[in-house]
């Protein structure tokens, strides 16, 4: 699961670049505004999933779903966050961002464990 998180990062990093090019300064800083919006509670529910398995017992299906509404809530809440305190967002980036950080677990099945 970490893997998959990394590779969101790295989906990230592509997309900021990309935004870049296309956009300038405010749409490289939204699309990796959107991409950390994904990968940071992707990251945080991968961890405690790590902990739980480590720790052993039958709660793991309780976890999972829990863990997926606060992560869903916390993606929701960061990007409403972006989009009151920054207000040089560039929308189309921000997507963008959020989209392939997003879409880059459809990869995670292509790399190597």
């Amino acid at each position: 699961m970490l893997k998959v998180v990394l590779l969101q990062f790295c989906a990230t990093i592509a997309a900021t670049a990309i935004a870049a090019f296309f956009f300038g300064h405010a749409g490289a800083v939204s699309a990796a505004l959107g991409g950390m919006s994904c990968v940071l509670p992707s990251g945080l529910f991968a961890l405690r999933l790590y902990l739980t398995a480590q720790r052993g017992g039958s709660q793991h299906v309780a976890v999972f779903f829990v863990g997926e509404l606060f992560k869903i809530a916390s993606i929701v809440g960061l990007l409403v966050l972006v989009g009151l305190l920054y207000e040089h967002v560039h929308w189309g980036a921000l997507f963008l961002g959020l989209i392939v950080a997003l879409k880059a677990n459809l990869f995670a099945f292509l790399v190597k464990t």
